[in-house]
């Protein structure tokens, strides 16, 4: 790809690469698409965490329903996803307008069945009934349970569902290309078909930023993690 990406007419030349920070298209896929990412990443992990913690530790019948909903989108195929939700959308318009960023509610969607497998992972490596327990008896309140002990302790699952959720959103094309938004890969697609060199410049240059976010958040969450509640016993 880097080799494609730097043939010129006389020798290599890096105008494939300078155009991906001057193209004013690429740069406004780019910016839409991280923004998606960031949203996507963050109202993803503010209902997994608590939903998942609610079903294991206060109302353990209904995990399976909670487990059973989360990977239900992962059977759905993507254009009997959007035809549904295409109608849905009508709505979402006249209330939020036309603005790209409406996608989050679609991309939580997606990334849920993901993201789902790796919190629950996490919930079941460590003790967390016991570790509740014990925050609560030291009069801390559910969110302070959850923000304080637990989301420490699940550090290693968060970042990995994180970085699921981060390239999800980035590699996405079927559902933003259907519903006529301009993210990176529907704008990779519309520029290959202009210019092939700029086309692949762009999806490497997405390739790297994928592997560095995966590194990045590998070695943040590669940290042992420690309950506040020992550091309080400690001291």
């Amino acid at each position: 790809m880097l080799e494609f990406s730097t043939r010129g007419i006389k020798g290599r030349s890096a105008y494939a690469w300078v155009s991906v920070v001057t193209d004013p298209d690429i740069a406004s896929g780019i910016r839409t698409s991280l923004e998606l990412a960031a949203i996507t990443v963050v109202l993803t992990l503010l209902l997994l965490v608590p939903t998942i913690t609610w079903a294991r530790l206060r109302v353990p019948r209904v995990r399976r329903i909670v487990e059973f909903t989360c990977l239900l989108p992962i059977a759905l195929p993507a254009i009997a996803l959007v035809a549904g939700i295409a109608r849905v959308y009508n709505t979402v318009y006249n209330l939020l307008g036309g603005s790209p960023l409406t996608l989050t509610f679609v991309y939580v969607i997606l990334a849920l069945p993901f993201a789902y497998r790796s919190i629950d992972a996490g919930f079941g490596a460590i003790d967390a009934q016991t570790l509740a327990e014990a925050a609560r008896t030291l009069g801390y309140s559910w969110p302070m349970v959850i923000a304080r002990v637990l989301v420490p302790n699940l550090r290693a699952a968060i970042m990995s569902a994180a970085v699921i959720t981060v390239a999800l959103v980035l590699g996405e094309f079927t559902i933003a290309s259907l519903l006529n938004f301009n993210t990176l890969q529907v704008v990779i697609n519309l520029v290959g078909k202009r210019d092939a060199e700029i086309s692949v410049a762009v999806s490497l240059a997405s390739l790297l930023f994928g592997f560095i976010l995966l590194l990045i958040i590998s070695i943040a969450g590669r940290g042992r993690s420690v309950s506040p509640l020992v550091a309080e016993d400690e001291s």
